[in-house]
């Protein structure tokens, strides 16, 4: 763990140049050593921008590095909880780098990846789901991303384990009060009550990983990769889907001898999308070797858009395709819906489950159903409404997760007349893993772990 009472300093603002640029101060000793950079006698104002220089005494003579503006945040109301000072200067690295060498040569320490906001949570500003929703929205490449972030870090996802925790608590409060009673047996709740407390919370539970998947492709984002047998314009629905000229299109057949990628945003999903080699058997080795990288791509991708050339006979490595992808996840793409067909749907001997979408990637016609069809395959049909709790990351599913299993056990155990005891363990280690997922009882090793992926600065 970091040393949560020294005063740290970094650049809180992106890495590169721009027309501002901001420095970030915390701890005990911020406004001191602010008072030593600024050309500025008195004491800076709570939350009020002051004009001033940046200077330099270290020298045989003062000199002014930048003109700033610096901003005071007074703890326990600021960012991390403690004094926080901010100097907004102009966006060069070379003057923003040199205020923070001035702060280190006057007694601050380069902060670690994440130590503001850890600061934040230790000093209770924030919980372990929220700070991971910072670097969440920080992250984020979509709209859809940032909103479910910020809904996280404003609490909705807090608030709806809060109220489980609760209920649970009070729950484990009245089975431990009965355990001084033991003539009683239970005395402080009915044995009936038991196992019907115990199920309501775990409904709770269900309720917020039912749509865990959904939010976790959204958070993380998800790969799609594009099929089809050579020739049939999977560089072209690349392309269009991509909307630039990414992948290489020709007429010959075998263009695409590798993986060509790109990330869209399709309707606030984040999607890898992959253009792959064409599928069939072939004796050049350097195609080869892409025909069996597109196949190892399909093994891991969320889902497989397949696209056949309607416009062309119908041929057994069309079927082909269709029979490898089976098993995935996958919308089929009529292409080339703007040349005669030469074959319709019913070839396909698909069931009407199957989502297939004509598409012309020559004039774009069907591409917006096709990228309606393939968000619906990847995270369903419906809208991801604002302030309601959704669960997105991998950590919160696992312990969600677990405590629905306690929980069922101890639902089993309250039904099965077991004692107070058994029941009461189980519990237990429900309300061990919901404290976990909130930092009330984290592990030092996954707090480090989880603020180590943050960006230095925030």
């Amino acid at each position: 763990m970091f040393a949560p009472d020294d005063t740290i300093v970094a650049v809180a603002t992106p890495s590169g140049r721009g027309g501002l640029g901001v420095v970030r101060l915390s701890g005990p000793h911020a406004t001191s050593l602010a008072k030593d950079l600024l050309d500025h006698s008195a004491p800076l104002l709570a939350r009020h921008a002051t004009v001033s220089r940046i200077v330099d005494t270290g020298g045989p003579s003062v000199e002014a590095v930048d003109r700033v503006v610096a901003t005071f945040f007074p703890r326990p109301g600021s960012y991390t909880g403690d004094d926080v000072v901010e100097i907004s200067a102009h966006g060069s690295p070379v003057l923003l780098e040199r205020i923070v060498a001035l702060a280190c040569a006057r007694g601050a320490r380069l902060a670690e990846p994440g130590e503001f906001t850890l600061r934040a949570y230790l000093n209770g500003r924030l919980d372990l789901v929220q700070a991971e929703a910072v670097a969440d929205l920080v992250d984020a490449v979509t709209p859809l991303q940032a909103r479910i972030a910020f809904d996280q870090l404003e609490g909705t996802v807090t608030q709806a384990i809060g109220a489980l925790d609760t209920e649970l608590f009070d729950l484990v409060a009245r089975l431990e009060a009965s355990l001084d009673f033991p003539d009683e047996g239970y005395h402080f709740v009915e044995p009936g009550m038991v196992a019907q407390g115990i199920a309501s919370i775990r409904e709770g539970v269900a309720a917020l990983l039912a749509g865990a998947s959904r939010g976790r492709l959204i958070r993380e984002g998800c790969q799609v990769v594009i099929l089809g047998k050579p020739n049939v314009g999977k560089s072209s629905v690349f392309n269009a889907l991509v909307g630039s000229s990414r992948a290489i299109v020709t007429p010959v057949a075998g263009t695409t001898r590798d993986l060509v990628s790109d990330v869209v945003d399709l309707e606030g999903l984040a999607v890898r999308l992959v253009d792959s080699a064409g599928i069939r058997a072939t004796s050049d080795a350097v195609e080869a070797e892409g025909v069996d990288r597109a196949r190892q791509a399909v093994s891991v991708a969320s889902a497989v858009v397949v696209v056949l050339d309607r416009s062309a006979p119908w041929e057994v490595e069309d079927q082909q395709v269709l029979q490898e992808t089976a098993n995935s996840r996958r919308v089929v793409a009529m292409n080339k819906m703007d040349e005669p067909a030469r074959w319709s749907r019913e070839v396909l001997a698909l069931g009407r489950d199957v989502a297939v979408v004509a598409v012309s990637a020559m004039t774009g016609e069907g591409l917006e159903a096709l990228r309606g069809r393939l968000r619906t395959v990847l995270v369903g049909g419906g809208e991801v409404y604002r302030d309601t709790p959704t669960v997105a990351n991998q950590r919160h599913i696992g312990l969600l997760e677990r405590a629905g299993a306690s929980l069922g056990d101890a639902e089993r155990a309250a039904r099965g007349g077991a004692t107070e005891e058994f029941v009461l363990a189980d519990l237990q280690l429900a309300r061990t893993a919901l404290e976990e997922l909130t930092g009330k009882r984290t592990p030092d090793e996954v707090v480090n772990h989880i603020f180590e992926r943050f960006c230095i600065g925030k």
